[in-house]
């Protein structure tokens, strides 16, 4: 969704703003709901917080809606329990707003709600001295529809009556826009429905929204978004075009709340802006053979489009024959090879058409000949993948009568960063070198029996060759780190003298003292468990969030690594010492950091260090744990049925290094296989793609 007008999220406040007695008798019948997310949002918490809160504390309240996996509370119950508990949180206006709009009907109509606000704020915008007279009389809940209807004539047909609003929440809502401005008012209460239905809305990612209108739209006075969702790409595209505020934005999609609520974002920012309901590729609502009131002949100068991917019931059968199929018939299961001729149809001669498709679009089989087509027109100019397995972006241009065709295509893949294809895509504009990422592929190399436009197909692997002499340094260091690690031990053809004398399981040494075993209280790590930076001996002060603290995971305990993640602190946590042993379902190792808790399937073993060396004590816990038996179906490590020799504690000693250094040895193999391969990889790859070479 657009960023340029965001309403105050941060706005006091606990105590509710005086309302009428209108808005109280409202309040009354209709009480604002909260989800978890929205508890933890108000108490600035993770959810995981909340699920504790309710778990631990009876008096929490009960959901008054809402289903058993998403319940919802009564926020002013919530708001007094949270009170009451000494828990700090503030409800901004806008989500006062909100939760008083969501209360106010079901998630079926809750979007024709908000469209109803929505042109109830352009109504404001459009005549604030009427809404100030209107606001004023007695009977104003009676005569606000008809002036609504009357001032915003230009907003899409709804089928059927307008869904009534409470007049108690519009008066909330014209108190929020004076502090935020209808578009910031507005554009709040949408971000807040598409979050709630983020599952039913197909939302343009915001920054391959702007990748696509700077593409495409930075020259044009007229943009068409023929499945235009919300107006993402509409929005972006007015900021784009090169005409400012005199851009015309055109719009339309199938779903008639979804196309409301789009043309209420563009004119409540004062866009030239019309938006209409239907499926444009059934019911185009602006054919280019047929000129519109205002719209000259109908074609845009840029079209941008994220269509609906893998639509199997597209009207095949009712559109055999349309004349927009001017590269072929767009197969049954092609639906997004019509979505592009759709476009190409829509936009001038020489205008650009951005359409996000889907990565298998560029080589299935099916979709060969209009590819092919597009191709030897010189329609389809490039072809970007902007993130692994998909979307495509494909750029396209309707040709000109009588203009040179272009000989060859522009290919790129954007990596982790969607942004850097515009910087191929202006470098193949000025004929100067290309970054990398990018190639141009000549056309005839392209028309086989395949067609394959696909990035990967024409791209060498992306690897930075180099990199390969430090890899290679990287692989020699950690082989050769291996032989100090390997311990000189003897062979003995009878055993060592004492060895059998006397054994004790692990259980029996708790019980004398010799061990103190505690288990994790964490069944699962928290839904709001944050990412950490791992390091020697534990996570560096200053990294873990006030009131976090790191969390050791079975995959560090593997790897002996630092604590790679974050928690909330909560009670009952298990700390972990320098000098514990730390064991998981299939190995054990001796801790050296400390200031992190135990995470899930961990035991802790805290030695009695007078009478038992760790690393002793870890030797024969991580032998039960992989190289023995454990007990089948267990998380844990049985520990307490684990044999350990009684010896001496200079005698443990003498084994604990020769464990712990055969541990290292483990670690470094891991260390070396893994830089082996990426030594590997990387001169493969580099040998194929021609920038590296063999010496001599």
């Amino acid at each position: 969704m657009s960023h340029d007008a965001q309403a105050d999220n941060t706005a006091d406040t606990t105590a509710r703003p005086a309302v009428s007695p209108l808005e109280a008798a409202v309040e009354a019948a209709v009480e604002a709901t909260v989800n978890a997310g929205d508890i933890a949002r108000l108490a600035d918490v993770g959810r995981a917080a909340v699920s504790n809160w309710r778990r631990r504390y009876e008096d929490f309240p009960q959901p008054v809606g809402g289903t058993a996996s998403s319940p919802l509370f009564s926020l002013p119950e919530v708001e007094a329990w949270l009170r009451r508990n000494g828990k700090s949180f503030e409800v901004s206006q806008g989500d006062r707003v909100w939760q008083r709009l969501r209360a106010s009907a079901d998630d079926l109509r809750l979007g024709e709600v908000l469209g109803e606000v929505g042109a109830f704020l352009l109504y404001t915008l459009r005549d604030p001295d009427g809404w100030k007279r209107l606001s004023a009389a007695p009977d104003f809940a009676v005569r606000l529809p008809g002036a609504v209807a009357e001032t915003t004539a230009d907003l899409p047909p709804r089928a059927g009556d307008a869904t009534p609003v409470e007049p108690g929440l519009l008066r909330l809502v014209a108190g929020m826009a004076e502090r935020n401005g209808v578009a910031g008012t507005f554009e709040f209460l949408c971000e807040r429905y598409a979050e709630a239905h983020s599952r039913r809305l197909a939302l343009t990612r915001p920054d391959v929204a702007a990748l696509m209108t700077r593409l495409a739209c930075t020259e044009a006075r007229t943009v068409l978004d023929p499945a235009c969702g919300m107006g993402t790409l509409l929005l972006d595209a007015a900021g784009a075009g090169g005409a400012g505020d005199e851009v015309r934005l055109l719009g339309q999609d199938a779903n008639e709340t979804v196309a409301l609520l789009a043309a209420l974002r563009l004119l409540l920012r004062g866009r030239d802006a019309r938006v209409l309901p239907g499926d444009a590729l059934r019911h185009d609502a602006f054919p280019p053979d047929r000129p519109m009131d205002g719209l000259g002949d109908a074609l845009a100068d840029a079209v941008v489009c994220d269509p609906p991917f893998n639509e199997r019931a597209w009207g095949h059968e009712d559109l055999i024959g349309d004349p927009r199929w001017q590269y072929g018939m767009p197969p049954r299961g092609e639906p997004e090879l019509a979505w592009v001729q759709h476009c190409l149809a829509h936009v001038r001669p020489g205008g650009l058409a951005a359409v996000l498709m889907p990565g298998a679009a560029a080589s299935r089989r099916p979709g060969r000949r209009i590819r092919a087509n597009l191709l030897r027109t010189g329609a389809l100019r490039a072809v970007f993948t902007l993130a692994p397995g998909g979307p495509d972006l494909w750029l396209l241009r309707r040709p000109e009568p009588g203009e040179r065709q272009p000989g060859a295509i522009l290919v790129a893949d954007a990596g982790d960063d969607p942004a850097s294809v515009e910087a191929v895509w202006r470098a193949h504009l000025a004929k100067s070198e290309l970054p990398r990422g990018g190639r141009t592929v000549r056309i005839i190399d392209i028309l086989d029996d395949e067609v394959d436009v696909s990035p990967a197909r024409h791209l060498s692997p992306r690897v930075d060759t180099r990199g390969f002499p430090a890899a290679r340094e990287r692989f020699l260091e950690a082989v050769a780190a291996l032989a100090g690690d390997v311990p000189d031990l003897e062979v003995l053809t009878g055993g060592a003298a004492g060895w059998d004398a006397s054994w004790a399981t692990v259980a029996e040494m708790a019980r004398s003292g010799l061990v103190t075993i505690r288990h994790s209280t964490l069944r699962a790590l928290p839904a709001d468990a944050s990412e950490g930076e791992a390091s020697e001996g534990g996570v560096p002060e200053g990294e873990v969030p006030e009131g976090g603290v790191p969390v050791l995971t079975a995959d560090d305990v593997a790897a002996g690594t630092a604590p790679s993640r974050r928690i909330p602190r909560t009670p009952g946590l298990v700390a972990v010492r320098p000098g514990d042993v730390v064991a998981s379902a299939v190995t054990a190792r001796m801790v050296a950091g400390e200031g992190a808790v135990l995470g899930p399937h961990l035991s802790l073993f805290r030695v009695d260090p007078d009478k038992v060396d760790p690393e002793f004590l870890a030797g024969f816990l991580r032998y039960a744990a992989g190289g023995g038996r454990p007990h089948l179906g267990s998380s844990r490590v049985e520990a307490r049925r684990a044999r350990v020799p009684q010896l001496p504690l200079a005698v443990q000693r003498t084994y604990g290094t020769a464990f712990r250094r055969l541990l290292a040895l483990e670690d470094g193999l891991r260390e070396a296989a893994a830089a082996g391969e990426a030594l590997a990889r990387l001169g493969v790859d580099g040998l194929i793609d021609g920038r590296l070479r063999p010496h001599g």
